[in-house]
């Protein structure tokens, strides 16, 4: 975990988060009665947050589905939210979702009960009703191809990004790298040699599509511009650079 503690101006919501990461994620496992299994690529969502799971005939989920009594938890879900780009500590966020298997058509339909989703800030509780209503966010499918085009192709934008934040933030790190962008902003990983910490960079307004992210990205290399060099930064690249 990391020792820096920022607020998060413009975030989304847990709710937004969960479903953010329930949109994004190819894999999951999944506990009930007594088996567990790894499903990847099995499962599609609905609108309302139900999960539909492809399963084999002679699955143990269909026969524990089933077997356990409708409207009590028979299985619980889990799905891990890891970043794109490469950096130390790299699931961003869990979220587990209790709740019971239904048989339908030709597959398991997946009702939750209860949703928790665990963040570097701690668990939190979603409420039901506000994570059926919650839309992932408009970026979550192409944030992946985003963030590891701008590690990849444009190191030195994520740089000047750096000057936009608190040189206090930056004493003795050795590497900063995007670690998640969402509608309302942009978050990096500021790495040092033991620790690590993260700082948001609000947009000046939300982004609810890729084209609306590029003019909210030239806002914040602008305002990166007209800031003052980070000293920290430079000293401990000039020092790992002899």
């Amino acid at each position: 975990m990391g020792d820096d503690s920022h607020s998060w101006t413009a975030a989304p919501s847990a709710a937004e988060r969960a479903r953010s990461v329930l949109a994004a994620a190819w894999s999951c496992s999944v506990t009930a009665e007594s088996t567990r299994e790894e499903l990847v690529g099995a499962h599609t969502v609905t609108d309302d947050g139900r999960v539909l799971v492809q399963v084999p005939e002679d699955s143990a989920l269909l026969t524990a589905a089933i077997c356990a009594p409708r409207g009590e938890p028979s299985a619980v879900l889990e799905f891990a939210d890891a970043a794109p780009v490469p950096v130390r500590a790299r699931i961003r966020a869990r979220l587990w979702l209790a709740g019971w298997f239904a048989v339908e058509d030709d597959r398991l339909a997946f009702t939750p009960t209860r949703v928790v989703l665990r963040t570097a800030s701690g668990a939190v509780v979603v409420d039901l009703d506000d994570f059926a209503a919650a839309a992932p966010d408009p970026l979550t499918t192409a944030e992946a191809r985003l963030l590891t085009h701008l590690a990849d192709c444009h190191a030195d934008a994520v740089e000047r990004l750096t000057r936009l934040v608190e040189p206090g933030s930056l004493h003795g790190a050795v590497r900063v790298q995007p670690l998640s962008v969402d509608r309302h902003g942009l978050t990096l990983r500021i790495e040092r040699v033991r620790t690590h910490g993260d700082v948001r960079l609000a947009f000046h307004a939300p982004a609810d599509g890729v084209a609306q992210l590029t003019e909210r990205m030239h806002v914040l290399l602008g305002q990166a511009a007209a800031a003052s060099c980070p000293r920290p930064l430079q000293r401990q690249r000039a020092d790992g650079d002899r």
